[in-house]
């Protein structure tokens, strides 16, 4: 069962929230506005806030810029993940992922569909993680933001939550989580860090005999 660590120390994160919307301007961004509100009553940090139109180049080169930012740890959008021909945010963000966190489109599905049944096949919502920064896509409806949030994200983004492992998302970067190199680059303020070369693998006839 999920439970906080209280014996260990909050650790607050740094969250860059994107609304993509062809429509919504600051003054009517509801769902931006829901996902601040809730990040800000968990503890966390708003890093920044800006709002997009559906449009791949223009989605992924925000997404790429927070990515870039040594101020955001996670970065959360709402919008963009359905069906239309301007939902476009899966393949404007997809690309950018290093891996996918498939978990997280399952359960945000399982919650979904226990309140909207099976409509929630009519989402994409998807997750993943790019040069060190977690990505999360949520739909557009303040209903989804906050159950995305409310179920998962803050749990997730909370170092205290047991039972898991500690993963690099809740564990900002401001608090010390990289490796070795990405630590020596961030005290000369630089953010990417080449990746470390795989070890050799082994010949055929050296990989047999390992196994004997």
């Amino acid at each position: 069962m999920a439970k906080l660590d209280e014996s260990r120390p909050f650790i607050p994160v740094r969250i860059a929230v994107l609304t993509v919307s062809d429509t919504r301007t600051a003054e009517d961004d509801k769902s931006g506005a829901t996902l601040a509100e809730l990040i800000r009553s968990a503890g966390h940090e708003v890093a920044a806030k800006a709002i997009v139109k559906d449009d791949v180049p223009v989605i992924r080169a925000q997404v790429q810029a927070w990515i870039a930012d040594a101020g955001v740890d996670v970065v959360i959008t709402t919008g963009g993940t359905g069906f239309t021909g301007r939902d476009v945010t899966p393949e404007a963000v997809k690309p950018l992922f290093e891996k996918e966190v498939d978990g997280f489109s399952i359960v945000f599905h399982m919650i979904s569909f226990a309140k909207i049944a099976t409509s929630t096949i009519q989402s994409r919502a998807c997750a993943g993680v790019a040069q060190g920064t977690y990505i999360f896509c949520l739909p557009g409806s303040p209903g989804a933001c906050r159950d995305g949030w409310d179920e998962i994200l803050r749990f997730q983004l909370d170092i205290r939550h047991r039972p898991s492992r500690p993963w690099p998302a809740r564990v900002p970067r401001a608090h010390g989580w990289r490796s070795p190199d990405r630590r020596a680059l961030g005290r000369l303020g630089r953010r990417a860090a080449p990746r470390p070369q795989p070890p050799a693998c082994p010949r055929p006839a050296e990989a047999w005999r390992s196994r004997d």
